[in-house]
């Protein structure tokens, strides 16, 4: 058990490769696997800088996906406790990064591309630079984008509005 767990790549699985596929497609460039906040500890799978978003592709096992999520059998109180401190974090993270002023998007492993390539680039051209709604300045136009059922944080959509 210990070596699979050990084989599982913290990066470049294979959902971030198609979203990172067909984000490139549509000329949207981002940093891989960076920080969004210096101070933040965690990493985002994908961020925009200048848009202040940051992408996370989050796996059913360890973030506790409510349609796939499964708990060991061996040692289960431990992974419990371990997978609870996963979502615990997840939840910290997208409170730092909102009150910083960034969109924290986070997709489950099994959704598809697509669908989240369509999140992340509405979100992409709602808050890119130097663009203004209803011509305000940019100082004056919002700095949060509502985000669509499509985009579930960990504990539903809601928690990014």
């Amino acid at each position: 058990m210990q070596a699979r767990f050990r084989r599982q790549k913290r990066r470049d699985t294979a959902p971030e490769l198609a979203l990172r596929r067909l984000l490139h497609r549509r000329g949207l460039r981002y940093l891989v696997d960076a920080r969004p906040l210096p101070e933040l500890r965690r990493r985002a799978d994908l961020v925009f800088p200048a848009a202040r978003i940051a992408v996370f592709v989050d796996g059913c096992f360890w973030h506790r996906c409510p349609e796939h999520g499964t708990e060991p059998r061996h040692n289960a109180e431990w992974w419990k406790d371990k997978l609870a401190r996963n979502v615990t974090r997840d939840r910290e993270t997208d409170r730092s990064l909102l009150d910083a002023g960034w969109l924290p998007l986070r997709f489950w492993e099994h959704q598809p591309s697509a669908d989240a390539a369509d999140v992340v680039a509405a979100a992409w051209a709602a808050r890119r630079p130097g663009r203004c709604s209803g011509g305000q300045r940019r100082s004056q136009a919002s700095s949060r984008v509502t985000v669509s059922k499509t985009a579930p944080a960990v504990d539903g959509p809601e928690a990014l509005t």
